[in-house]
C-alpha cells in the first residue's frame, strides 16, 4: 500500500494549471499529475475544475459542474481514467 489513511485525509488544496493538477497535502508534500490522465477535467473550463469539493469522508474529490469523481488514494496510486490518451502538445 502506498500510504496510509492518514494520507489520503490530510489533503488541502488542488491547483491547477494548462497541463497538471497538483495535490497539496497538509504536512507540505506535493503531487502533481498530468491533466490527460483525467479527461473530464482536462476538457473542462478552468473555473470548473476549481469548483470541486471533498465527498466519501475526505477520501474523494469530486466537481459537480462536469459530474467527475477520483479518489485520493487512486491519485497517489497513478490510477487514470480509464478513456485516458496521451496527446501531443
Amino acid at each position: 500500500m502506498i500510504s496510509s489513511v492518514e494520507s489520503i485525509n490530510n489533503v488541502n488544496t488542488l491547483v491547477f494549471n494548462n497541463q497538471e493538477m497538483t495535490v497539496l497535502f497538509e504536512d507540505g508534500r506535493r503531487l502533481s499529475v498530468p491533466l490527460w490522465w483525467y479527461p473530464r477535467l482536462a476538457r473542462a473550463e478552468p473555473k470548473q475544475r476549481e469548483h470541486w469539493e471533498f465527498c466519501a469522508g475526505k477520501r474523494g474529490i469530486h466537481w459537480p459542474e462536469i459530474d467527475e469523481d477520483l479518489s485520493i488514494q487512486g491519485i497517489l496510486e497513478g490510477r487514470k481514467a480509464p478513456d485516458a490518451v496521451q496527446t501531443l502538445q
